[in-house]
């Protein structure tokens, strides 16, 4: 393979962004595509196709999105050792290909095995392109923040069109005159493939800007070798699919899971840490406690694909600003929209500050994220004061609420991609973001029990009094939201120590 840059000409690029950066935006874009569009019709279409109860379907979405987001932490880890970063992400690409391909043929019969190819897949790509994106800055590069910002822009992006998209064409709100009834969901499962092929053709005709970033690890064995240690990780990722597929249409395995794969992980990065001098240890403490905090976070803010997927189903008129909108599209895809808007601008503010001396640091950022995330919950609690006698309430005042929470997002996702970069020591890089995204599985998970409770809660309720007990649950997350980001920005101190020169 052609190498045209070392890291160091790379990484001593001019202005505010590298060239690289921007391939990899398209790329992640196009992945985010895809999996925003299955994310945004798993529950919708196990509720009203797999016809599920709401509460088993919250439980069901939880798991299958936790395995998701675990799974990125077994990538992260055959990446680190085997595959490098390059490899396990077109790998990862192929199976999501393949799972969305399943689910376009006969999702009904199909459902749970094109997820689970969707799931090892997402695993493989997920976590390596993340730090394909921190290996393009050097260590302490002010400007780090504002790419991830960017980056994330790019998520969002692909978020935003796949999240909207997907559903409103499944739903009949989209193309209706052109795809035949019978095909909807067909078709909406289908685009997901198209784009994930997309994303594989960008980044393999862009691969070569990047020199030497993301090659294999072993690259100092014989050819022979290496290619035994990857197909052994080719045979065994697809031997597993059979697994989760049992693992996710069986919550209770999930269940066991979870309570495992943390603990485990924490063991095994004790192991990696014993090689590890003391100033590198409380780097990577500082990182485990952000990972703590940020399973709260998500445990909330990922109740946008359960509870808040069924509350603007049933809960939210169609109009925002005057405009007719699909309530279910505004709900997955209003948030990608927020970011896009103003993800550029806040990391644009970051390095305005940083050149002022006056940026806060990232423990006090994760702190605000939680206080917008209190402030986001408690506006989608107050909708339940505009409701008419069936139930219905404001979407413009909803779509509100995630622009109160975009800001949160925007404090801690970006910012803690980029902190398990500065804190990680290079050989566990892909490792640690792995975990970071282990942490989002556990958010995930438990988002999926909390989202049950409140369906529970409201079982065989009027569709107002469903919009009460909904809102009420919102009310009580945005309480705990402000008693975590007080905690966290009272702790501060401490966990700054931790982190010796990182800001």
């Amino acid at each position: 393979m052609e190498i045209n840059q070392s890291i160091e000409e790379i990484q001593n690029f001019k202005g505010k962004y590298p060239k690289q950066l921007w391939y990899l935006f398209f790329s992640e874009m196009w992945e985010r595509f895809c999996f925003y569009g299955m994310r945004g019709m798993l529950y919708f279409y196990m509720v009203h196709y797999l016809l599920m109860d709401k509460e088993a379907a919250n439980l069901q979405y939880g798991a299958t999105q936790a395995w998701v987001y675990a799974f990125t932490f077994i990538g992260g880890l055959f990446a680190d050792k085997i595959f490098g970063f390059r490899k396990s992400l077109f790998w990862g690409g192929l199976l999501m290909i393949v799972g969305s391909l399943i689910l376009a043929i006969n999702p009904k019969s199909f459902f749970f095995v094109g997820v689970s190819f969707s799931i090892v897949g997402t695993g493989f790509f997920k976590p390596n392109i993340s730090s394909m994106v921190g290996k393009l800055y050097k260590e302490g590069d002010s400007r780090t923040d504002a790419g991830f910002s960017l980056f994330y822009a790019g998520v969002n992006l692909g978020a935003l069109i796949g999240g909207y998209v997907c559903i409103a064409i499944g739903k009949g709100q989209m193309l209706s005159n052109l795809i035949p009834d019978n095909l909807k969901w067909n078709v909406a499962f289908g685009l997901a493939a198209v784009v994930m092929l997309i994303s594989l053709l960008t980044f393999t005709q862009t691969q070569k800007s990047l020199g030497e970033i993301g090659l294999s690890p072993l690259l100092h064995l014989e050819k022979s070798k290496r290619r035994i240690y990857e197909w052994i990780t080719y045979i065994g990722s697809i031997l597993i699919v059979p697994i989760i597929i049992v693992m996710v249409s069986n919550t209770v395995y999930t269940d066991y899971f979870m309570y495992a794969i943390g603990p485990i992980s924490i063991l095994y990065l004790a192991y990696e840490m014993k090689g590890f001098s003391i100033v590198e240890n409380k780097k990577l403490v500082a990182a485990v406690i952000f990972m703590l905090f940020s399973i709260i976070f998500w445990a909330f803010f990922e109740q946008s694909g359960g509870s808040l997927s069924d509350f603007a189903a049933e809960n939210l008129n169609s109009t925002v600003l005057g405009i007719s909108l699909d309530p279910n599209g505004v709900n997955n895809s209003a948030n990608s929209f927020f970011v896009i808007a103003f993800a550029a601008l806040v990391g644009l503010v970051w390095l305005w500050m940083a050149k002022r001396k006056i940026e806060p640091n990232t423990v006090i950022k994760f702190g605000l994220a939680f206080l917008f995330l209190a402030g986001g919950f408690w506006v989608f609690y107050y909708t339940k004061f505009f409701a008419d006698a069936s139930g219905k309430t404001s979407l413009d005042l909803f779509t509100f609420g995630w622009f109160v929470i975009t800001f949160g997002e925007l404090c801690l996702s970006p910012i803690g991609m980029s902190a398990m970069t500065k804190l990680s020591p290079q050989k566990t890089q892909a490792v640690i973001m792995g975990m970071w995204f282990l942490a989002s599985a556990y958010g995930q998970y438990f988002a999926g029990l909390l989202g049950a409770n409140i369906a529970k809660a409201s079982k065989n309720a009027s569709n107002l009094e469903k919009l009460n007990v909904y809102a009420d649950g919102y009310y009580q997350l945005a309480i705990y939201a402000l008693a975590a980001g007080l905690v966290l920005i009272a702790i501060s101190p401490l966990i700054k120590k931790l982190m010796q020169e990182v800001k």
